[in-house]
């Protein structure tokens, strides 16, 4: 940071010029600001008080219910109602309510400071952009000096954390073996790790810790000092918590490293932590082990782990194996280290094993350590051949059947594939057989074993002949039953849209007759609520809802079948019944055989028989009329139901209350649309003292801004009269029914 230019002075003139809490620039910037802002100050004083007071006027005058002062287009200005235009006779109209109602206007004494509130007010935009272009010049010119200030905090930045994780996971500081001063002559090891743990396995198992301890500590920072103690403790003893250490012991001289083993032992996991070990050094990071770890500098790490199967690009298993370690083998030099995990996988075991064995005999004289995983056996033997070569092999328990995960260098390892699975659980006979199989594929038995696999393909292969003709027949039988069901079905849609389009033309005559009815009935009920007295309106209104009542009747049928008796229904051969699941609304079939002991019936669909449950058959209606118009009457007189008695539960139990038909008319109707809230109120109020008892009062509001309607709802749920009220409905936008005791 030593060469490194802060901008002192530029901080300081920013802060000057710009308050950075509230992001607005203060009047001291410029001389010009801080005069444009006090003189319009004064202005919006003067226009301010010159509007109060006319608003004032037009209120006493009777123009407004209260002074009005607001801004229209920029320009200050005051309301008045439409009638009261004149109290401004040379004023400027800006803009009006959307009722037409209430007009903006400024006064004719209020333009010259309006202009001159626009003029200040451009000025003083001008001047902050002045202002901001000065500073963002300043910046500019020294963007060079700004981003190397930026890079060399990042570095610090980069540096502090590096050292937060090694305080973290208490790690020692690594050593490179070649080229450093501090290595000891005649030392024999290039790799000398002792108990590493694979980083990110170590991480979250020291959150977990860290997790724990923070009750106890009551601050997650507190992990540098007597934690920290804890972890190193807790590592030491090999808590399950966290994964187990391993060791890395290569000598001079060896380049390819083979690690065999059992699977799920750890080969992979360990081959891992040693390339994310090289990695985090060249870094500049400390390593989660004891001592002080040893190794070289590798230029290049360069891993094949994984399945590199892609259909995008056609590669098998192998295929993207070897196409990974072809792109490995181009880059790799002298310094790189190359981790290959199970090399010559995924194709023949023999022609695996020589290419595997070929590829690691030309990485012996071109890399500086290659580490490979592996099952074949015979590469774990080109240790006897060539001092460049080393075996290390995963640890097994034979007492408890399962891996250890340390790793024993100098070593071969058995994949003990079998004592896996049995350890696993697998049966008892599955083991033996595969030992048989073991004993079988010894080299003596190959050319027995392949005679036998050829043969036993020959015989599969006949197999799957007759399987192909057999599946070939049948495809063919099932696709002419399908065109004729398909024929069949198509007719079955057409017969029954003439026979939906038949029903819905009858519903539709149906409602409009009702619908006639009704309106009638309305009009009559309003004529003769027009002459009717106090003691005639119970009798007029029973007299309404009887007639309601027979025309909701004479339009409303039986229903057909009940709910129970299609529950309860036992279909018998030959019949005609509605099976569901067969199209949207279901299919006609016919009943073939009898119901079984299993709920279940055959039904015959076209040419095509089906097993169906009982549950999924249905009777036909008497009347296919019916069953569809029933559920439009049925509502309606629900909703007439619900409608009769409104309000409190205990008083209409106690009370016997009909407030009629909920039906609106021009007299139990008070439209509010257009109104100011006070005069709205005004208005509701005065329709509610003046309602009949035990009427219905319709209360349009609009739906507008909203604030009628909030001040209506209001009054209806605190005036003493109101018994309830129902809120808009889908069939009445803008409006609210209120029952008036």
């Amino acid at each position: 940071m030593q060469n490194c230019d802060l901008h002192v002075e530029l901080e300081q003139k920013i802060k000057f010029c710009i308050d950075c809490n509230l992001s607005v620039i203060l009047d001291r910037a410029s001389e010009d600001l801080e005069i444009i802002r006090s003189e319009r100050k004064r202005n919006m004083e003067m226009l301010d008080s010159l509007l109060k007071e006319i608003s004032s006027q037009i209120f006493q005058a009777g123009g407004m219910d209260r002074p009005f002062i607001t801004k229209r287009r920029s320009r200050m200005c005051v309301g008045v109602r439409a009638s009261h235009r004149y109290l401004l006779p040379d004023g400027v109209v800006l803009s009006v309510s959307s009722s037409g109602a209430t007009y903006f206007m400024e006064p004719k004494d209020a333009i010259d400071l309006n202009n001159m509130e626009v003029r200040l007010s451009n000025s003083e935009k001008a001047e902050e952009r002045a202002i901001l272009s000065l500073l963002s010049s300043e910046i500019a010119n020294s963007r060079l000096e700004i981003k190397y200030l930026l890079d060399k905090i990042l570095e610090v930045d980069l540096a502090f954390a590096r050292a937060m994780y090694a305080e973290w996971m208490n790690g020692t500081c690594p050593m490179f073996s070649e080229g450093s001063n501090f290595l000891e002559e005649g030392d024999a090891l290039t790799i000398d790790i002792d108990d590493i743990r694979h980083p990110l396995l170590l991480e979250s198992s020291l959150k977990i810790l860290s997790e724990n301890r923070a009750p106890e500590s009551g601050n997650m920072a507190q992990l540098g000092n007597g934690t920290r103690k804890k972890t190193h403790r807790n590592l030491s003893e090999g808590s399950a918590d966290f994964p187990v250490p391993v060791d890395f012991k290569i000598r001079r001289g060896t380049r390819v490293v083979v690690i065999s083993g059992p699977n799920t032992g750890g080969k992979t996991a360990t081959m891992k932590t040693l390339g994310l070990a090289s990695l985090m050094s060249k870094a500049g990071m400390h390593l989660p082990s004891k001592i002080c770890p040893k190794l070289p500098w590798f230029d290049l790490v360069l891993a094949d782990i994984g399945d590199r199967q892609s259909l995008e690009q056609n590669l098998s298993t192998f295929s993207g194996h070897i196409s990974r370690i072809c792109k490995i083998l181009e880059v790799a030099s002298k310094q790189s280290l190359v981790l290959i995990d199970e090399i010559g996988s995924g194709t023949d075991p023999s022609e695996g094993v020589a290419l595997s064995a070929s590829i690691l005999q030309y990485l012996k004289d071109r890399v500086n350590l290659a580490i490979v995983t592996t099952h074949y056996a015979d590469l774990s033997n080109l240790k006897e051949r060539d001092t460049k070569f080393d075996n290390a092999a995963m640890e097994f328990s034979l007492e408890r059947l399962q891996p250890t995960y340390r790793i024993l260098w100098g070593r071969t390892g058995d994949s003990n594939a079998l004592s896996i699975a049995k350890s696993i659980g697998f049966d008892e006979n599955i083991i033996e057989s595969a030992q048989k199989w073991v004993e079988k594929l010894k080299p003596e038995q190959q050319q027995e074993r392949r005679g036998l696999l050829y043969q036993s393909l020959q015989e599969e292969r006949n197999r799957l002949k007759a399987h192909v003709e057999r599946a070939s027949s049948i495809h063919s039988e099932i696709m002419n039953i399908y065109y004729e069901i398909q024929e069949e079905a198509e007719g079955l849609d057409r017969r029954e849209m003439d026979l939906m389009a038949k029903v819905t033309q009858q519903v539709q005559q149906e409602l409009m007759d009702a619908k006639s009815q009704m309106e009638t009935l309305v009009r009559k009920f309003e004529n003769q609520l027009k002459t009717a007295g106090r003691d005639q309106l119970n009798s007029l209104i029973r007299e309404t809802e009887s007639a309601i009542a027979s025309i909701v009747k004479a339009h409303t049928p039986a229903d057909g079948i009940s709910t129970d008796d299609q529950t309860s229904h036992t279909p018998q051969f030959g019949e005609q019944v509605l099976v569901t699941g067969l199209g949207q609304r279901g299919r006609l079939a016919t009943v073939v055989e009898s119901p079984g002991d299993d709920d279940t019936v055959l039904v015959q669909y076209g040419k095509l028989k089906v097993r169906v449950k009982k549950s999924s058959i249905k009777a036909i209606p008497t009347s296919e009329k019916n069953a569809l118009t029933s559920s439009v009457p049925r509502q309606g007189r629900q909703d007439r139901q619900n409608r009769v008695f409104p309000g409190n539960f205990e008083a209409s139990r106690t009370e016997e209350v009909s407030y009629g038909p909920v039906v609106r008319t021009s007299k139990n109707t008070v439209d509010l649309r257009g109104m100011r809230v006070e005069e709205a109120s005004i208005h509701l109020e005065m329709a509610i003292n003046s309602s009949r008892p035990y009427s219905v009062l319709f209360v349009v509001h609009g739906m507008g801004t909203g604030a009628v309607k909030e001040c209506a709802v209001e009054i209806l749920s605190n005036h003493p009269r109101v018994t309830n009220h129902e809120p808009e409905s889908p069939t009445n936008y803008g409006c609210t029914i209120a029952y008036v005791k």
